[in-house]
């Protein structure tokens, strides 16, 4: 069994960052993607980023020049580095681990944006 644990999320004004972490334990897995993701109260959960095993990333056209997603395939983790932060932002942010066969998620972390 894999466990992912977000850390990072909390609450910010307008304009300042915070950075996401995610990482994996428990069985190992070949890993061919590495995502965060977000829902919104009373919205459907979004791509937020992507980063695949070779290293291609992808972006929501709303965090593309302000979010920026890593991974460390060898520590079996993913950042998401979140600058100028908008209110729009608030959610909670959840990471996602896929391999060819499975896919985990994380539990979630609130992540609250004020004007």
């Amino acid at each position: 069994q894999v466990q992912l644990v977000e850390s990072g999320g909390g609450s910010v004004q307008a304009g300042g960052s915070l950075r996401l972490s995610c990482e994996a334990s428990g069985s190992t897995f070949s890993v061919i993607a590495k995502g965060w993701y977000r829902q919104a109260p009373g919205k459907q959960r979004e791509l937020v980023a992507e980063i695949l095993r070779g290293g291609r990333t992808n972006y929501a056209d709303f965090v593309k020049g302000r979010f920026t997603i890593s991974r460390e395939f060898a520590k079996s983790t993913v950042d998401l580095q979140m600058n100028s932060l908008k209110p729009e932002d608030t959610a909670v942010y959840s990471c996602r681990m896929s391999g060819v066969f499975s896919t985990y998620w994380g539990q979630g972390t609130q992540v609250t944006v004020s004007s």
